[in-house]
């Protein structure tokens, strides 16, 4: 499968078409991959008896064969999918327009690879809801799968694209923690966020609140969305930049390799204490880079999924 090219994902104002193309891609890709005959549409076909509804005929097999199958869908509506994405000021880093050099932030991405989640659950007519959070849960939608959803859904992730916040800063561990409590049935939880409660204090409430939604039973999933070049290996070139922090305006001017060092044990340290966390409490923990494309978000969906069943 190919990835999306940088100026394919230049201008984010069709998240549905850019979504299908991603997920057909994605399948079209599955049969030289380990998921070889995992099928997106349905379990497999059984026999029409008379009586039943007609909508799940399979007319191409009728034509074919002259007689009538039904299509027998796996789990049908089963898994209840709730898609939480970190819409804090961070996640819009590094900040787009139109002379960047690159075309995809955090957010961008975050957005995207949500569509594609909730296109590839629409085709599984699978149920799934979104939630943003940064200082509070800004948006919590209840679990559907139907196409009318989908489409209001596919406008919330646009407005994160095209209204970025400025100064917003997170409050992660009590957005998680409402979260949490405003699921009421077994859902498999999957989130975006980069992880950055911007106070190393709060890091076990932080820990806390994921363990609050494997304690209400949900299955979850983390995507811990970074770029990885920039603020994990902080493979800046070394000459004078000023460093501006999304979340509070404060600034500092330095040379990348009077700190480098000593950043990137920091970050590594904390990545690791967070990856350690969520083996802990038996949640997938997949660092999401947004230069790697969005097949790793898929196949670690199509993944938990053949786990839950």
């Amino acid at each position: 499968m190919q990835l999306l090219t940088n100026d394919q994902v230049r201008d984010l104002g069709n998240l549905d078409l850019l979504a299908r193309q991603v997920v057909e891609g994605f399948i079209i890709g599955l049969h030289k991959s380990p998921f070889h005959g995992f099928s997106v549409e349905f379990a497999e076909h059984r026999i029409y008896n008379q009586g039943e509804p007609t909508r799940n005929i399979d007319w191409k097999v009728y034509a074919r064969t002259d007689k009538m199958y039904t299509k027998r869908y796996e789990e049908e509506t089963n898994l209840r999918c709730q898609i939480v994405v970190d819409s804090s000021s961070s996640m819009y880093f590094p900040e787009v327009d139109a002379k960047s050099a690159d075309h995809v932030n955090k957010i961008r991405f975050s957005a995207l690879a949500a569509a594609s989640l909730m296109n590839l659950l629409k085709r599984q007519r699978d149920a799934f809801a979104l939630s943003f959070f940064n200082q509070g849960v800004d948006l919590h939608t209840r679990p559907k799968s139907s196409t009318t959803h989908y489409r209001l859904m596919l406008t919330y992730l646009q407005r994160l694209i095209d209204q970025p916040t400025h100064e917003v800063r997170t409050a992660a561990a009590a957005a998680l923690h409402q979260i949490a409590d405003s699921i009421h049935r077994r859902s498999l939880v999957i989130i975006f966020s980069d992880m950055f409660d911007g106070d190393t204090e709060r890091e076990e409430d932080l820990f806390a609140a994921l363990q609050h939604l494997k304690h209400a039973k949900h299955e979850v999933v983390l995507f811990h969305t970074v770029d990885k070049r920039k603020e994990i290996d902080f493979a800046f070139e070394n000459r004078p930049y000023e460093f501006i922090d999304l979340e509070s305006g404060e600034r500092v001017k330095l040379q990348p390799q009077q700190v480098k060092a000593y950043y990137v044990e920091q970050v590594a340290a904390y990545q690791e204490r967070l990856r350690m966390k969520c083996l802990q409490y038996k949640i997938d923990y997949v660092e999401a880079d947004i230069q790697a494309g969005y097949r790793p978000i898929l196949q670690q969906y199509l993944v938990k999924r053949a786990r839950m069943r």
